[in-house]
């Protein structure tokens, strides 16, 4: 087995795979005891055809296509790592010789990660990032409290207003005449929320229950129903029943009732700390993403075609994975939405060149800073890992093996890059 490399344009590459002849033989001898089956010749009982006399009856090539198929699946992987090549994309095959007796020699063109020529990306400014959190913000993280443990009680003693929610019963008219999906009973709705078109919910204000009246709306120009786009409409409504939210009073007794805190002095404190922390956490994190941006606006890379549709392919796999966990085939969404694969990927294309540069960009600050991951660093990242499946950590290590242990090495020297550009970052 032997591989040359072939360095291209445009950050590409050929790989030019040779198979000894004696071992492409012997792929073809699989590929005949696979399909000796569905041979039938007078004579020989199903699936006692010799092999030669296959190859006499279809000539050789019955046999070509399997074995080279497995030969490639087979060789590939390790040839393409004994290229030395650091290969971004899937390969393209091409079968260069194919013939009994002789060497079966394929190339395979690859895309290779693109150097980059990084911007100053020790003197990255950005604008300065509010992480101050004032009383207004715990007055609302404490209000937000008292909305999640409010109750609900019957209103029956005054006319609706903002913020109730109403039962109602309705009913849609364009023209005089009723119209599909127009029609509602004991729907709820908060007043206020906005969830109707147009000025619907304010015209059920100062309305009592058991009230019937008229709602006169019209419907947005760009309603999803085409029918109905920019139409007046009329609604028969009758509001049946009233709901107000009744909320607790923030006091010491409220306090201790849902959190670890005895007093309300105590509680506010540790609100004002927990959003002080979530707001810086929030920060560092539009930091990482502003100096990656500007690094990128400032660097130069070019990203090889094959590289690009590899991410996009991985994004749509994501895609499909998720649906599925949902109980959703990509299939059936393709269907739904009238869209093809290509329509996704299409529209994949932006965030997956983004990925990429981000990616390259962070790794070259890595490469320029010299930084590198202990073997105890990488450790305290498999532990985390091992202990999210509850396996131990040596186990973990023999069943994820050294290519992924490699990929978490890597990962923990990004993570250094971007908490140095974090740090190095100036806020104008």
């Amino acid at each position: 087995m032997s591989v040359a490399v072939e360095k291209l344009e445009g950050n590409m590459a050929k790989l030019t795979i040779t198979v000894p002849a004696e071992a492409f033989q012997a792929e073809m001898v699989k590929a005949y005891n696979k399909n000796k089956n569905r041979f039938q010749v007078p004579g020989f009982r199903k699936g006692k055809v010799p092999m030669q006399m296959i190859e006499k009856m279809y000539g050789p090539a019955v046999f070509y296509e399997d074995a080279a198929n497995e030969l490639i699946n087979s060789t590939y992987p390790d040839e393409a790592d004994s290229s030395e090549l650091d290969i971004v994309s899937r390969p393209e095959i091409e079968v260069q010789q194919i013939e009994k007796g002789k060497e079966f020699i394929y190339t395979a063109k690859v895309a290779v990660k693109p150097p980059v020529k990084l911007g100053d990306y020790k003197n990255i400014e950005i604008d300065k990032i509010d992480v101050l959190v004032t009383e207004a913000d715990v007055d609302a993280e404490i209000e937000q409290k008292r909305k999640d443990n409010s109750r609900k009680v019957d209103v029956t003693d005054r006319a609706a207003k903002l913020d109730d929610e109403a039962i109602i019963d309705f009913e849609g008219f364009v023209d005089g005449e009723a119209f599909d999906g127009g029609k509602g009973s004991d729907y709820s709705l908060v007043l206020g929320s906005h969830s109707f078109i147009d000025t619907f919910e304010d015209q059920i204000v100062g309305k009592s229950v058991g009230d019937s009246f008229d709602v006169n709306v019209t419907f947005p120009e760009n309603y999803q129903a085409s029918e109905l786009a920019g139409k007046p409409a009329v609604f028969k409504v009758t509001l049946k029943a009233l709901k107000e939210l009744q909320l607790p009073e923030v006091d010491d007794e409220f306090v201790s009732e849902i959190s670890d805190f005895e007093t309300v002095a105590d509680y506010r404190e540790d609100v004002l700390k927990k959003l002080t922390e979530t707001k810086k956490n929030k920060a560092d994190k539009e930091k990482e993403n502003k100096a990656i941006e500007k690094l990128i606006e400032t660097s130069e890379v070019e990203i090889p075609a094959p590289m690009l549709r590899y991410q996009q392919e991985q994004m749509f796999d994501d895609m499909a994975m998720r649906m599925q966990y949902q109980g959703l085939k990509m299939e059936q969404y393709l269907e739904i939405t009238k869209q093809s694969k290509e329509d996704i990927l299409d529209q994949f294309k932006d965030q997956a060149q983004k990925r990429i540069l981000s990616s390259l960009i962070v790794e070259a600050v890595a490469d320029a800073e010299g930084f590198d991951a202990t073997q105890d660093e990488v450790d305290m990242e498999l532990r985390k890992m091992a202990d999210q499946y509850q396996i131990e950590i040596e186990k973990f290590k023999e069943m994820i093996g050294e290519k992924e242990q490699e990929s978490v090495k890597n990962e923990v020297r990004m993570q250094k890059a971007i908490e140095f550009l974090r740090n190095n970052v100036k806020e104008v």
